[in-house]
């Protein structure tokens, strides 16, 4: 199935021409991958399923359980859906510039790639648990998918959506006979805590986070050809029904493992496995629907006539910024909680550490909201675009005009 470009275009899209429904889906997803990391970098206590310590407060407890209801495991899935949106967004692009098929993949692989490299240094450099490498991965292995069947695509989300269930109970089990210990962020070496970074991600990338990534990467596809959040207040119908169904089977099947990991509830241990996978998958439709929510809401705002407020315009900018963002998210968490920096990893519970987490994110929304209005991209997001397009340049100097203006990491 081939890919018709909407419109022709060349070169950045100016913000003002920009449907503000992807960049406010990825500002909003920053915030939900900030609260469900932050706690990861805590130590020193019994932790369940999800991370998050047995033994806290009342406060920590109600914490924990609101994330992982309705947070952990449905913001990864949003990342990837927005991931393949911003794929389609870019291969349409550069189509309708003029541009064949084989120069649109030969570009897309290679931005795959660069993301793949960023991934490994953030892993090495900040964070055991980056996504960043799994996007890349899927990038390079079925960019393809953008021009297959409808059909092809829902095959390729259903077989995934299988594939993630059997290998997360493959690692629940796994982890119920060696146990959950402390994360690499817990390490008070920085040389081994770099080491185990590595590690980790390099056993999960290829296994649990490509999995995660597929399903929701294969429906961000579908979305994209029909223009979804770019065109909300035309699709206000299947916005809504992913937004209510979606929200329904997340909540539905995150409740056994809410109430587990919070100790409401005391399963055996082929129920826990059972809830852990069960909490996973159903995550996909979670992160489907909070994208649908802030496309729905962007429709209401243009049925209503309003214009785009200070909060909105920050929230998009945070959006377009979403590369950096969510690498400064990291910096700051390392910087407050690693033992041999601020310490914090032990000092604190999961509320605290969440209200760091939400602070961090307010902050990297002010600084993506001054800094965009001088035009600026976010530094990531240059280097990304620099490296992506470098031999492209090289090789066409006969068009000075620039590609499209991307989005990134989603």
């Amino acid at each position: 199935m081939s890919i018709s470009a909407p419109a022709p275009a060349r070169g950045a899209v100016p913000l003002t021409q920009r449907s503000p429904a992807p960049d406010l889906a990825r500002g909003f997803m920053l915030l939900l991958i900030a609260v469900a990391h932050a706690h990861m970098y805590l130590s020193g206590h019994p932790v369940g399923w999800r991370g998050y310590t047995l033994d806290g407060t009342a406060l920590d407890r109600l914490v924990a359980g609101v994330q992982i209801l309705l947070v952990d495991g449905r913001a990864l899935p949003m990342f990837a859906a927005l991931f393949g949106y911003g794929l389609v967004q870019l291969a349409h692009r550069r189509l309708a510039s003029g541009e064949g098929w084989p120069e649109v993949r030969r570009v897309l692989r290679r931005r795959s790639l660069w993301l793949l490299a960023f991934g490994f240094c953030h892993a090495l450099l900040l964070f055991f648990g980056d996504i960043l490498g799994a996007y890349g991965l899927a990038g390079l292995v079925f960019i393809g998918f953008i021009r297959r069947s409808d059909r092809a695509l829902a095959w390729a989300a259903g077989v995934g959506a299988v594939l993630h269930v059997v290998v997360v109970a493959l690692l629940g089990m796994l982890t119920l006979n060696a146990g959950k210990g402390d994360t690499p962020a817990a390490m008070a070496d920085p040389v081994a805590a770099m080491v185990m970074r590595l590690i980790g991600w390099s056993g999960m990338t290829p296994t649990f986070f490509l999995v995660s990534v597929v399903p929701p990467f294969m429906l961000g596809i579908w979305a994209a050809r029909r223009r979804l959040l770019e065109e909300p207040e035309a699709h206000r119908a299947p916005l809504t029904r992913i937004a209510v169904a979606g929200t329904a089977i997340s909540v539905v099947g995150g409740l056994p493992l809410t109430l587990a990991d919070t100790r409401l509830w005391t399963p055996g241990d082929e129920l826990s496995v059972s809830a852990y996978a069960l909490h996973s998958v159903t995550g996909i439709a979670g992160g489907l629907a909070y994208a649908a929510l802030v496309g729905l809401v962007v429709a209401r705002r243009e049925r209503a006539g309003r214009r785009s407020g200070a909060v909105t315009q920050a929230l998009a900018a945070c959006g377009q910024w979403s590369l950096t963002c969510y690498l400064l998210q990291s910096v700051v968490f390392v910087a407050l909680f690693a033992p041999y920096l601020g310490g914090l990893s032990t000092r604190v519970g999961d509320a605290a550490a969440s209200g760091i987490a939400v602070l961090t994110w307010l902050g990297t929304v002010v600084l993506a909201a001054l800094l965009s209005r001088t035009g600026r991209r976010g530094p990531a997001e240059t280097a990304l675009r620099r490296l992506t397009y470098r031999r492209v340049r090289h090789a066409r100097p006969s068009h000075p005009q620039r590609p499209g203006r991307d989005h990134h990491p989603g």
